[in-house]
């Protein structure tokens, strides 16, 4: 099945590379005037200026609108590339505005989007599939250098390189030295000896962890799932009830309390020039934590957890009570026919001899990490995530050496760590590029004119959330829809809001960015393969497939509600 699938996976990437190459030779992309309006100011010598990105940038010559090239009358006029890449105007209004031209394939923009859908859908293989992505949209832009002409001018970006690092080495590093030191180990049999006295306490302690762990991902359900399983192992809890726990609390509470890597990530798509709340990055996070209690599914998703965890399953649907019911009354954990993943690599201790774990090598780090988090975001309006990490990494480092581990020991451990997040690093270099030329190539653009006057703006949360929950079904990847989505959903949010004549359109925006926010956990949590799908089902020792098909029912019930909540707030408060 698999061979016939990577068959047709070759057939439709060959297919949609001769597409590209057509639509860069014949198809002629349909220009768009695109306005900006800045808040702008008279410098004390007199000259117009504008702050972007906390500097001045001063703005030259002014023309009439109307004798611009760049206005759509001018633009519909001629069959060629607008002789210019940006001109400021000053319409009928005297108001001044930045003309950019932009441009799409009408349908064809979408191409590098399908093409990496179909492919991550048929070979389950989310890298590959990005990067067929990546090709068929440098075809389209006819940049057949992908090295140096596409992928190192995405990974140059400051945004992207403070990801990298932030991801790569801090993140990495802290999860090798947890591993070497046993920290992690070391706080769940403190759990473990103080709090477990049963099922319920189990579950509610591996709950707990799950909201400890909020950074989401591959790390928290990595981190979740290993220590929780000998503790809910040894209070009888079936596996198909821990994997729904650790993958229903890994991402869902990284969108809630978002002190983590997601901000700095998701604020790079999010960027639409003109619209004054998305201006700078520090505007971009703001905006990011004004939409946490939009966030409806992540909310949902993690209160359903808790349910089940104090033994409430009446929404859980009948796979999870069937498997509670098992496990009470005959302590089997798994199904007659489950398929158990092995999961001892994940379980293993690379504690050297002679070193003894503490719990407080794991509690002072991490309350470091959400201390500072937390304080800097209070203090300088948004969280110094970078500052964390690098806080407790150096703070665990330097308990371990201080305890007596040897530096060679600590720089393996941190090896280690580096090695474990390079794919996952990989994909998000990936994801950023592929966002980069979906957007470049007007993607959005061409949804903005295809929807943007038609649509009614109650319908448009629920549509996002439905393309997302889909998109991310397929690939398996949260973060790499973020990047196919947010280039496309959120200008036109805005065009919906400003062609309709919402009465708040900021608000009509935090709501439909947290759809496509969690629209996409909720497809990257049920997704069979999806990374985190398969760890959480990996690390509890449970079926993959009686994991997927047992956290269908309560993820499917929190999505609907929350498609609820989103269209009934839209449509009373925007």
């Amino acid at each position: 099945m698999q061979k016939n699938n990577n068959s047709i996976a070759l057939f439709i990437l060959i297919l949609g590379l001769c597409a590209a190459v057509y639509v860069h030779h014949s198809v002629k992309p349909v220009w768009l005037e695109q306005s900006y309006v800045y808040d702008t100011y008279t410098t004390d010598a007199g000259q117009l200026a504008y702050k972007y990105k906390g500097k001045e940038v001063l703005i030259g010559e002014l023309v009439p609108y109307r004798d611009s090239a760049l206005n759509q009358a001018n633009l519909d006029k001629s069959n060629q590339a607008p002789p210019m890449s940006q001109q400021w105007v000053r319409d009928e209004n005297k108001q001044i505005k930045l003309l950019k031209p932009a441009f799409h394939y009408s349908l064809w923009s979408l191409l590098p989007a399908l093409i990496t859908i179909a492919l991550c859908l048929l070979t389950r293989e989310p890298l590959t599939a990005l990067f067929s992505g990546i090709v068929t949209g440098a075809l389209i832009l006819g940049q057949y250098d992908l090295i140096d002409k596409v992928i190192i001018p995405t990974i140059a970006t400051e945004g992207t390189a403070a990801l990298l690092v932030l991801y790569l080495w801090l993140l990495g590093g802290l999860l090798g030295i947890w591993s070497k030191t046993g920290a992690a180990q070391a706080f769940a049999l403190f759990m473990t000896r103080h709090f477990v006295k049963g099922q319920r306490s189990a579950k509610l302690v591996s709950w707990f962890l799950g909201v400890l762990f909020f950074q989401g991902g591959t790390m928290s359900t990595v981190l979740v799932g290993t220590t929780v399983r000998p503790l809910a192992d040894k209070a009888k809890v079936s596996h198909e009830e821990m994997s729904y726990i650790v993958d229903s609390t890994a991402s869902p509470i990284a969108s809630v309390l978002a002190f983590n890597a997601w901000p700095a990530y998701v604020q790079a798509l999010i960027f639409i020039p003109g619209v004054s709340f998305l201006a700078t990055e520090a505007d971009r996070i703001a905006f990011f934590f004004a939409s946490i209690p939009f966030s409806f599914y992540g909310i949902l998703a993690v209160t359903g957890t808790l349910l089940l965890s104090l033994n409430i399953t009446r929404f859980s649907g009948a796979r999870i009570r069937q498997a509670r019911h098992r496990a009470l009354t005959t302590g089997q954990l798994d199904a007659d026919d489950a398929q158990p993943l092995s999961a001892k690599e994940l379980q293993s201790s690379d504690v050297p001899q002679g070193y003894r774990p503490h719990v407080l090598e794991f509690v002072l780090p991490l309350t470091t990490l959400i201390g500072i988090a937390v304080i800097t975001f209070i203090t300088l309006g948004s969280p110094k995530v970078n500052w964390a990490f690098g806080v407790a990494l150096l703070l665990s480092a330097f308990i371990a050496l201080g305890k007596g581990m040897s530096l060679t020991d600590l720089i393996d451990g941190f090896g280690n760590g580096l090695k474990g997040v390079v794919l996952a690093s990989m994909i998000l270099m990936l994801a950023v590029t592929i966002g980069s030329l979906s957007k470049e190539i007007g993607g959005g653009l061409y949804l903005v004119s295809q929807l943007g006057e038609s649509l009614p703006f109650w319908c448009l949360p629920v549509l996002l959330q439905l393309i997302t929950m889909l998109i991310a079904f397929s690939t398996g990847t949260s973060w790499g829809t973020y990047a196919i989505a947010f280039p496309l959903a959120l200008p036109l949010a805005w065009a919906v809001a400003q062609s309709q004549g919402l009465a708040n359109p900021e608000l009509f925006m935090m709501v439909c960015f947290a759809t496509v926010l969690n629209g996409s956990v909720y497809g990257d949590q049920c997704s069979p393969i999806s990374d985190t799908t398969i760890l959480s089902a990996m690390t509890t020792g449970c079926d993959l497939m009686d994991h997927v098909k047992s956290q269908l029912v309560p993820a499917t019930l929190a999505a609907s509600l929350a498609a609820v909540l989103w269209t009934l707030t839209v449509f009373f408060f925007a």
